[in-house]
């Protein structure tokens, strides 16, 4: 157990993972709105605010967790915190957390569901370069009325084109979360995310 296992989750532990989980799946249900969790007491090496509240808040002994290279120092807390096994490979994970899009491994290489149980997807965690600025989409599915624009820092077309073809295989694919500091958005399987929005007249 490294020393990270002794750090301090929510301040207010019930309270705290009950704000944390509304805010979470309102984050799903209405795609690109962006939202404020409640962070631990003290930074987490290895993860952001936000991440780790989400962990804290979703993660347990039945929900195998990957993490990208950055993220390993967070092994400990996850491990004392949330009861969760680390796993090495991607296929294994139902949660996966990364620091920047670029460090996680071809998408296909997560669990994508089956028709049957879509529920066994995998949910991915990452920290963006910046959230509600960046990177300008289009966004369209359920929980959006007609579009919806958001940003996201770092993204790149290569990832974008990726997702888009998971989309084409619902019910199967992959759930994100998209964190900043202390904010997250959700973007569901069911979301579909459009090329870059030219800006809004003023």
């Amino acid at each position: 157990m490294n020393d990270t296992a002794t750090l301090p989750g929510f301040a207010d532990p019930v309270h705290d993972a009950q704000r944390a989980f509304r805010a979470l799946l309102d984050a799903l249900a209405r795609p690109g709105r962006i939202h404020r969790l409640p962070p631990p007491l003290r930074a987490v090496p290895g993860l952001g605010p936000a991440a780790a509240a989400l962990a804290l808040t979703l993660v347990d002994f039945e929900t195998p967790v990957w993490l990208a290279p950055s993220c390993a120092p967070a092994a400990g807390f996850l491990r004392f915190h949330c009861g969760c096994p680390i796993v090495t490979e991607p296929e294994q994970a139902a949660f996966a957390f990364a620091c920047g899009f670029a460090e996680l491994p071809v998408l296909e290489r997560f669990a994508l569901g089956t028709e049957e149980e879509p529920e066994r997807a995998a949910t991915l965690v990452v920290e963006a370069a910046a959230l509600g600025e960046g990177r300008a989409l289009r966004l369209r599915g359920p929980g959006i009325a007609g579009e919806c624009r958001t940003h996201i820092g770092g993204l790149d077309d290569e990832w974008l084109a990726a997702r888009a073809m998971l989309h084409a295989l619902y019910p199967c694919g992959l759930d994100l979360f998209v964190t900043c500091a202390e904010r997250v958005c959700g973007l569901p399987r069911t979301t579909r995310i459009e090329p870059p929005c030219a800006p809004a007249e003023a």
